[in-house]
Protein backbone atom coordinates (compact mmCIF):
# COMPACT_ATOMS: atom_id res chain seq x y z
CA UNK A 1 0.00 0.00 0.00
CA UNK A 2 1.33 3.42 -0.99
CA UNK A 3 0.78 7.20 -0.46
CA UNK A 4 1.54 9.22 -3.57
CA UNK A 5 2.28 12.35 -2.41
CA UNK A 6 3.27 16.40 -3.29
CA UNK A 7 3.48 19.51 -1.35
CA UNK A 8 4.01 23.00 -2.11
CA UNK A 9 5.53 25.43 0.18
CA UNK A 10 4.88 29.02 0.97
CA UNK A 11 8.58 29.69 0.21
CA UNK A 12 9.87 30.92 3.64
CA UNK A 13 13.53 30.25 4.79
CA UNK A 14 14.65 26.65 5.15
CA UNK A 15 13.00 24.86 8.06
CA UNK A 16 10.83 28.09 8.62
CA UNK A 17 8.32 26.96 5.33
CA UNK A 18 4.35 25.88 5.77
CA UNK A 19 2.40 23.98 3.45
CA UNK A 20 -0.12 25.95 0.91
CA UNK A 21 -0.96 22.97 -0.99
CA UNK A 22 -1.05 19.03 -0.40
CA UNK A 23 -2.28 16.24 -2.70
CA UNK A 24 -2.18 12.31 -1.72
CA UNK A 25 -3.51 9.49 -3.47
CA UNK A 26 -3.69 6.06 -1.38
CA UNK A 27 -2.73 3.47 -4.03
CA UNK A 28 -3.25 -0.33 -3.26
CA UNK A 29 -0.52 -1.05 -6.75
CA UNK A 30 -4.03 -2.26 -8.73
CA UNK A 31 -5.55 1.50 -8.34
CA UNK A 32 -6.48 4.85 -6.20
CA UNK A 33 -8.64 3.59 -3.15
CA UNK A 34 -8.71 7.09 -1.28
CA UNK A 35 -7.13 10.58 -1.93
CA UNK A 36 -6.85 14.11 -0.08
CA UNK A 37 -6.36 17.61 -1.86
CA UNK A 38 -6.45 21.05 -0.09
CA UNK A 39 -4.94 24.24 -0.36
CA UNK A 40 -3.76 25.33 3.22
CA UNK A 41 -3.56 28.30 5.44
CA UNK A 42 0.04 29.03 6.10
CA UNK A 43 -0.60 31.42 8.46
CA UNK A 44 2.11 33.21 6.99
CA UNK A 45 3.26 35.20 3.83
CA UNK A 46 3.51 33.41 0.42
CA UNK A 47 6.68 34.42 -1.55
CA UNK A 48 5.94 36.33 -5.05
CA UNK A 49 8.54 33.84 -6.56
CA UNK A 50 6.07 30.85 -5.22
CA UNK A 51 2.77 33.08 -5.78
CA UNK A 52 4.01 33.06 -9.58
CA UNK A 53 5.05 29.62 -9.63
CA UNK A 54 1.96 27.75 -8.33
CA UNK A 55 -0.92 30.29 -9.12
CA UNK A 56 -1.68 30.27 -5.50
CA UNK A 57 -2.31 33.80 -3.64
CA UNK A 58 -3.02 34.64 -0.14
CA UNK A 59 -6.80 35.05 -1.62
CA UNK A 60 -7.03 31.87 -2.22
CA UNK A 61 -5.45 29.89 1.09
CA UNK A 62 -7.07 32.49 3.21
CA UNK A 63 -10.40 30.61 3.89
CA UNK A 64 -8.33 27.43 3.56
CA UNK A 65 -7.99 25.23 7.02
CA UNK A 66 -5.11 25.34 8.99
CA UNK A 67 -2.63 22.51 8.97
CA UNK A 68 -3.47 21.44 12.58
CA UNK A 69 -7.23 20.93 10.67
CA UNK A 70 -6.11 18.84 8.42
CA UNK A 71 -3.87 16.65 10.22
CA UNK A 72 -5.76 13.62 11.20
CA UNK A 73 -6.67 13.17 7.67
CA UNK A 74 -3.12 13.26 6.68
CA UNK A 75 -2.33 10.78 9.25
CA UNK A 76 -5.33 8.56 8.46
CA UNK A 77 -4.75 8.46 4.73
CA UNK A 78 -0.90 7.44 5.16
CA UNK A 79 -1.45 4.75 7.78
CA UNK A 80 0.19 1.55 6.87
CA UNK A 81 1.57 2.62 3.84
CA UNK A 82 5.16 3.58 2.29
CA UNK A 83 5.33 7.56 1.27
CA UNK A 84 5.94 7.92 -2.21
CA UNK A 85 7.45 11.37 -3.92
CA UNK A 86 9.50 12.75 -6.81
CA UNK A 87 12.00 13.79 -3.94
CA UNK A 88 10.46 12.68 -1.36
CA UNK A 89 13.15 14.09 1.28
CA UNK A 90 11.49 17.28 0.66
CA UNK A 91 7.87 16.67 0.90
CA UNK A 92 8.63 13.91 3.84
CA UNK A 93 10.47 16.53 5.39
CA UNK A 94 7.84 19.19 5.03
CA UNK A 95 4.73 16.55 7.22
CA UNK A 96 7.31 16.31 9.69
CA UNK A 97 7.64 19.96 10.09
CA UNK A 98 4.20 20.72 10.08
CA UNK A 99 3.87 17.81 12.56
CA UNK A 100 6.50 18.66 15.11
CA UNK A 101 4.78 22.12 15.02
CA UNK A 102 2.01 20.54 16.71
CA UNK A 103 3.82 18.30 19.55
CA UNK A 104 3.61 14.89 17.18
CA UNK A 105 6.38 12.99 15.94
CA UNK A 106 5.51 11.78 12.44
CA UNK A 107 7.18 8.66 11.01
CA UNK A 108 6.61 6.54 8.00
CA UNK A 109 8.77 4.89 5.38
CA UNK A 110 9.34 6.43 2.08
CA UNK A 111 10.07 6.21 -1.09
CA UNK A 112 11.17 8.28 -3.63
CA UNK A 113 10.61 8.24 -7.74
CA UNK A 114 13.68 9.93 -8.56
CA UNK A 115 16.41 7.36 -8.18
CA UNK A 116 14.13 4.30 -9.38
CA UNK A 117 13.23 5.97 -12.46
CA UNK A 118 17.28 6.50 -12.57
CA UNK A 119 17.53 2.83 -12.37
CA UNK A 120 15.05 2.07 -14.71
CA UNK A 121 14.81 4.86 -17.30
CA UNK A 122 19.12 5.50 -17.24
CA UNK A 123 18.22 7.20 -20.84
CA UNK A 124 16.37 9.98 -19.45
CA UNK A 125 17.83 13.63 -20.40
CA UNK A 126 16.39 15.06 -17.54
CA UNK A 127 14.45 13.66 -13.95
CA UNK A 128 12.29 16.89 -12.97
CA UNK A 129 9.44 15.54 -12.98
CA UNK A 130 8.05 17.69 -15.82
CA UNK A 131 10.39 17.33 -18.66
CA UNK A 132 10.40 13.09 -16.85
CA UNK A 133 6.78 13.03 -17.46
CA UNK A 134 6.44 14.66 -20.92
CA UNK A 135 9.14 12.57 -22.53
CA UNK A 136 7.55 9.49 -21.11
CA UNK A 137 3.97 10.97 -22.36
CA UNK A 138 2.39 11.12 -19.37
CA UNK A 139 0.13 14.02 -18.78
CA UNK A 140 0.72 16.82 -16.32
CA UNK A 141 -2.07 19.01 -15.70
CA UNK A 142 -1.57 22.03 -13.03
CA UNK A 143 2.23 21.26 -12.98
CA UNK A 144 3.68 22.85 -9.70
CA UNK A 145 -0.03 22.51 -7.83
CA UNK A 146 0.33 19.92 -5.82
CA UNK A 147 -3.21 17.94 -6.89
CA UNK A 148 -1.26 18.13 -10.65
CA UNK A 149 2.10 16.88 -9.58
CA UNK A 150 0.75 14.06 -7.05
CA UNK A 151 -1.09 12.72 -10.14
CA UNK A 152 1.20 12.92 -12.60
CA UNK A 153 3.98 11.20 -9.47
CA UNK A 154 1.40 8.46 -9.59
CA UNK A 155 1.12 7.58 -13.07
CA UNK A 156 5.70 8.01 -13.14
CA UNK A 157 4.89 4.97 -10.44
CA UNK A 158 2.85 2.79 -12.26
CA UNK A 159 5.13 2.66 -14.94
CA UNK A 160 8.46 2.22 -12.59
CA UNK A 161 6.23 -0.77 -11.09
CA UNK A 162 5.16 -2.34 -14.68
CA UNK A 163 9.16 -1.73 -15.96
CA UNK A 164 10.01 -3.75 -12.38
CA UNK A 165 8.35 -7.38 -13.86
CA UNK A 166 10.26 -9.28 -10.51
CA UNK A 167 10.03 -6.00 -7.92
CA UNK A 168 13.08 -6.41 -7.26
CA UNK A 169 13.71 -3.14 -7.77
CA UNK A 170 11.80 -1.22 -6.41
CA UNK A 171 11.78 -3.48 -3.13
CA UNK A 172 15.38 -3.25 -2.86
CA UNK A 173 15.29 0.60 -3.17
CA UNK A 174 12.94 0.61 -0.57
CA UNK A 175 14.87 -1.76 1.71
CA UNK A 176 17.60 0.24 1.13
CA UNK A 177 16.12 4.08 1.96
CA UNK A 178 14.33 2.32 5.21
CA UNK A 179 16.99 -0.22 6.15
CA UNK A 180 18.00 -0.33 10.33
CA UNK A 181 21.74 0.67 9.19
CA UNK A 182 24.19 2.94 10.65
CA UNK A 183 23.70 5.57 7.33
CA UNK A 184 20.04 5.57 7.51
CA UNK A 185 20.50 6.16 11.51
CA UNK A 186 22.53 9.12 11.21
CA UNK A 187 20.10 10.56 8.57
CA UNK A 188 17.08 10.08 10.69
CA UNK A 189 18.30 11.22 14.38
CA UNK A 190 19.77 14.24 12.57
CA UNK A 191 17.26 15.20 9.32
CA UNK A 192 15.25 17.64 11.49
CA UNK A 193 18.11 19.54 13.46
CA UNK A 194 18.41 23.33 13.31
CA UNK A 195 21.13 24.77 12.07
CA UNK A 196 21.25 26.88 15.06
CA UNK A 197 23.04 27.83 18.08
CA UNK A 198 22.34 25.65 21.43
CA UNK A 199 22.60 22.69 23.87
CA UNK A 200 22.95 19.57 21.98
CA UNK A 201 22.25 16.25 24.10
CA UNK A 202 22.69 12.55 22.47
CA UNK A 203 20.75 9.73 24.34
CA UNK A 204 20.57 6.11 24.15
CA UNK A 205 17.50 3.92 24.05
CA UNK A 206 15.93 5.12 27.60
CA UNK A 207 16.99 8.45 27.46
CA UNK A 208 20.27 8.48 29.23
CA UNK A 209 22.50 11.54 28.35
CA UNK A 210 25.81 9.95 26.86
CA UNK A 211 26.93 13.08 25.66
CA UNK A 212 25.47 17.18 25.70
CA UNK A 213 27.76 19.66 24.99
CA UNK A 214 26.84 23.80 23.48
CA UNK A 215 27.89 24.29 19.68
CA UNK A 216 27.37 26.75 17.39
CA UNK A 217 25.29 24.67 14.54
CA UNK A 218 23.69 21.85 16.51
CA UNK A 219 22.68 19.68 12.45
CA UNK A 220 26.27 20.42 11.82
CA UNK A 221 28.01 19.16 15.20
CA UNK A 222 25.43 16.30 15.17
CA UNK A 223 26.37 14.56 11.46
CA UNK A 224 30.45 15.69 12.31
CA UNK A 225 30.12 13.56 15.51
CA UNK A 226 28.70 10.73 13.88
CA UNK A 227 31.49 10.74 10.96
CA UNK A 228 33.98 10.98 13.71
CA UNK A 229 37.09 8.40 13.60
CA UNK A 230 38.06 9.47 17.56
CA UNK A 231 37.72 6.67 20.14
CA UNK A 232 36.37 9.70 22.27
CA UNK A 233 33.14 9.15 20.10
CA UNK A 234 32.73 5.51 18.98
CA UNK A 235 30.18 4.23 22.40
CA UNK A 236 28.39 7.49 21.71
CA UNK A 237 27.88 6.67 18.03
CA UNK A 238 26.94 3.31 18.81
CA UNK A 239 24.50 3.77 21.45
CA UNK A 240 22.95 6.91 20.48
CA UNK A 241 19.07 6.67 19.83
CA UNK A 242 17.78 10.25 20.32
CA UNK A 243 18.85 13.27 19.73
CA UNK A 244 17.27 16.66 21.76
CA UNK A 245 18.44 19.85 21.80
CA UNK A 246 17.45 23.50 23.19
CA UNK A 247 18.29 26.91 21.37
CA UNK A 248 20.22 28.94 23.22
CA UNK A 249 20.58 31.85 20.96
CA UNK A 250 24.15 32.75 22.55
CA UNK A 251 27.18 32.00 24.79
CA UNK A 252 25.55 33.18 27.90
CA UNK A 253 22.26 32.00 27.42
CA UNK A 254 23.81 27.77 26.62
CA UNK A 255 25.96 28.73 29.85
CA UNK A 256 23.61 29.45 31.89
CA UNK A 257 20.99 26.39 30.76
CA UNK A 258 23.66 24.00 31.18
CA UNK A 259 24.30 25.68 34.91
CA UNK A 260 20.80 25.24 35.84
CA UNK A 261 20.82 21.43 34.72
CA UNK A 262 24.24 20.44 36.29
CA UNK A 263 26.03 20.19 33.31
CA UNK A 264 29.60 20.56 33.03
CA UNK A 265 31.77 22.08 30.56
CA UNK A 266 35.47 22.30 30.81
CA UNK A 267 36.39 25.16 28.64
CA UNK A 268 40.36 26.00 27.39
CA UNK A 269 41.23 29.47 27.47
CA UNK A 270 44.76 29.50 26.53
CA UNK A 271 45.09 32.93 25.57
CA UNK A 272 44.73 36.29 27.36
CA UNK A 273 44.51 40.42 26.67
CA UNK A 274 47.20 42.36 28.17
CA UNK A 275 48.02 46.05 28.18
CA UNK A 276 51.94 47.11 27.48
CA UNK A 277 53.26 50.41 27.05
CA UNK A 278 50.37 51.75 25.52
CA UNK A 279 49.26 49.11 23.48
CA UNK A 280 46.15 45.97 24.28
CA UNK A 281 48.68 42.46 22.92
CA UNK A 282 47.18 39.28 23.21
CA UNK A 283 49.41 36.25 24.24
CA UNK A 284 49.76 32.91 25.68
CA UNK A 285 48.49 33.05 29.59
CA UNK A 286 51.53 30.85 30.63
CA UNK A 287 53.73 33.29 29.38
CA UNK A 288 52.74 35.76 32.25
CA UNK A 289 52.36 33.02 35.22
CA UNK A 290 52.18 36.00 37.47
CA UNK A 291 50.13 38.58 35.97
CA UNK A 292 46.09 37.86 35.61
CA UNK A 293 44.55 38.76 31.72
CA UNK A 294 42.31 41.17 31.18
CA UNK A 295 39.82 39.08 29.35
CA UNK A 296 40.99 35.62 28.43
CA UNK A 297 40.20 33.79 24.91
CA UNK A 298 39.78 30.42 23.36
CA UNK A 299 41.76 31.78 20.45
CA UNK A 300 44.41 33.70 19.20
CA UNK A 301 41.94 34.48 16.79
CA UNK A 302 39.41 35.65 19.34
CA UNK A 303 41.93 37.59 20.96
CA UNK A 304 43.03 39.76 17.90
CA UNK A 305 39.17 40.44 16.92
CA UNK A 306 38.89 41.97 20.74
CA UNK A 307 42.21 43.75 19.98
CA UNK A 308 40.68 44.72 16.77
CA UNK A 309 37.42 46.67 18.96
CA UNK A 310 39.49 48.22 21.58
CA UNK A 311 41.78 50.07 19.14
CA UNK A 312 38.50 51.73 17.04
CA UNK A 313 37.20 52.89 19.96
CA UNK A 314 38.72 55.99 21.46
CA UNK A 315 37.97 55.50 24.95
CA UNK A 316 39.30 52.24 25.57
CA UNK A 317 42.90 54.06 25.00
CA UNK A 318 42.75 54.69 28.99
CA UNK A 319 43.36 51.71 30.44
CA UNK A 320 41.55 52.80 32.99
CA UNK A 321 38.57 53.72 31.25
CA UNK A 322 39.27 50.44 29.56
CA UNK A 323 39.42 48.44 33.01
CA UNK A 324 36.37 50.26 34.53
CA UNK A 325 34.19 49.49 31.37
CA UNK A 326 34.18 45.75 31.90
CA UNK A 327 34.67 45.30 35.65
CA UNK A 328 31.89 43.71 37.45
CA UNK A 329 31.88 45.88 40.84
CA UNK A 330 28.96 47.41 42.40
CA UNK A 331 26.90 46.24 40.19
CA UNK A 332 23.37 46.72 40.81
CA UNK A 333 21.62 46.06 37.51
CA UNK A 334 19.86 44.19 34.99
CA UNK A 335 21.41 43.35 31.98
CA UNK A 336 19.04 42.64 29.08
CA UNK A 337 20.75 40.24 25.99
CA UNK A 338 19.24 38.35 22.78
CA UNK A 339 16.75 35.22 23.93
CA UNK A 340 16.96 31.65 22.95
CA UNK A 341 14.68 32.33 19.70
CA UNK A 342 13.28 35.18 17.18
CA UNK A 343 11.13 37.73 19.41
CA UNK A 344 12.73 36.55 22.82
CA UNK A 345 15.17 38.47 25.26
CA UNK A 346 17.42 37.48 28.59
CA UNK A 347 17.87 39.13 31.41
CA UNK A 348 20.18 38.58 33.95
CA UNK A 349 19.90 40.41 37.60
CA UNK A 350 23.50 41.56 38.98
CA UNK A 351 22.73 42.13 43.11
CA UNK A 352 26.05 42.87 44.94
CA UNK A 353 28.17 42.79 41.30
CA UNK A 354 27.01 39.04 41.72
CA UNK A 355 24.58 37.15 39.23
CA UNK A 356 21.69 35.85 41.19
CA UNK A 357 19.47 34.84 38.93
CA UNK A 358 18.14 34.94 34.97
CA UNK A 359 15.20 34.98 32.97
CA UNK A 360 13.17 35.11 29.47
CA UNK A 361 10.91 37.32 28.09
CA UNK A 362 8.86 38.59 24.82
CA UNK A 363 10.58 41.15 22.87
CA UNK A 364 7.82 43.57 23.55
CA UNK A 365 7.46 42.41 27.26
CA UNK A 366 8.26 45.27 29.79
CA UNK A 367 10.43 44.25 32.78
CA UNK A 368 10.00 46.99 34.97
CA UNK A 369 8.91 46.26 38.87
CA UNK A 370 10.71 43.86 41.02
CA UNK A 371 7.74 42.36 41.05
CA UNK A 372 7.95 41.21 37.25
CA UNK A 373 11.33 40.47 37.60
CA UNK A 374 10.53 37.72 40.54
CA UNK A 375 8.04 36.26 38.88
CA UNK A 376 10.29 35.31 35.60
CA UNK A 377 13.63 34.90 37.49
CA UNK A 378 15.17 31.50 37.51
CA UNK A 379 17.36 31.55 40.23
CA UNK A 380 21.06 29.99 40.23
CA UNK A 381 21.76 26.88 41.98
CA UNK A 382 25.48 27.20 41.86
CA UNK A 383 28.50 29.53 41.73
CA UNK A 384 28.99 31.63 37.99
CA UNK A 385 32.72 33.02 39.36
CA UNK A 386 34.08 30.99 36.36
CA UNK A 387 31.57 32.96 33.84
CA UNK A 388 32.87 36.40 34.77
CA UNK A 389 35.25 36.08 31.54
CA UNK A 390 31.74 35.69 29.25
CA UNK A 391 30.55 38.57 31.29
CA UNK A 392 33.52 40.75 30.92
CA UNK A 393 33.81 39.44 26.75
CA UNK A 394 29.97 40.90 26.94
CA UNK A 395 30.49 44.06 28.41
CA UNK A 396 33.37 44.75 26.10
CA UNK A 397 31.42 44.16 22.88
CA UNK A 398 28.31 45.81 24.02
CA UNK A 399 26.29 42.41 23.89
CA UNK A 400 24.47 43.94 26.32
CA UNK A 401 21.48 46.91 27.47
CA UNK A 402 22.10 47.85 31.09
CA UNK A 403 19.30 49.26 33.80
CA UNK A 404 19.18 49.86 37.35
CA UNK A 405 17.67 47.20 39.86
CA UNK A 406 14.40 47.92 40.51
CA UNK A 407 13.74 48.23 44.58
CA UNK A 408 9.96 47.89 44.09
Amino acid sequence: MYSIIDIESNGGGFRKECIIDIAIFRYDGHEIVDQFLSLVNPEAEITHFVQKLTKITPKMVKTAPKFHEIAKRVVEITEGTTLVGHNIEFDYRMLRQEFKRLGYDFKINTLDTIPLAKKMIPEAESYSLGKLVKSLGIPLVDHHRAGGDARATLDLFKLLISKDVDNEIIQKQHDETNAKTYINKIRELTQDLPNEKGIVYFQDEKGKILFSDFVDDINKFSKKLFNSKSKRFQKIQEETEQIHYELAGNDIVAKLLMKTKGIRKRESLNFGLYHRNGKYLVEKNSLHPTEKALIKFKSFTQGLKAVSYINSTQNFSDIQEFTKRISLKKRNEIWSTSGRNLGEKTFLIFENSKLTGYGFYEFHTQIQSRSKINKLKISLPVSTIDMQNDFKLGLLRGDFEIFPLPQK
